[in-house]
């Protein structure tokens, strides 16, 4: 099977066969970033040679905006738009990997504009929540 792995800016063919993979080919190219600047800058994707979707805008996030810090499913949404939180206080839990991840407020303030609900799957970078 043929694969195209993008790695801090370049793009890798690589056919993987019976457990070994062998690059094909290398070329620079201008992938799409998916996630939002501040984020790490070494990022790693696999994808198989059909297209990839396109990415899903952010909705209007803010900087103030909590993003998800890797892919997952959101178990369960703990504020509400307009309560006042405090910094450390649960905000969403975010189930990755089997493993129930606590997103918490960074800071005092009042929780603005919720990006997710329940059952919702998130990839890394995607605004959650936001914290005013």
């Amino acid at each position: 099977m043929i694969y195209k792995v993008s790695l801090n800016g370049k793009v890798y063919e690589v056919e993987v066969e019976k457990g070994e993979a062998v690059i094909k080919s290398e070329f620079d190219a201008a992938l799409p970033q998916a996630v939002p600047a501040s984020a790490p800058q070494s990022t790693v994707s696999v994808q198989a040679a059909a297209p990839a979707p396109a990415p899903v805008a952010a909705g209007g996030a803010s900087a103030a905006a909590i993003v998800a810090p890797m892919p997952g499913n959101i178990n369960a949404v703990k504020v509400t738009g307009g309560q006042s939180v405090k910094k450390g206080d649960v905000l969403i839990i975010l189930e990755a990997m089997k493993m129930e991840n606590e997103i918490v407020a960074p800071k005092d303030g009042k929780v603005g504009q919720i990006f997710v609900q329940k059952g919702a799957t998130v990839e890394t970078g995607a605004p959650l929540v936001e914290v005013l």
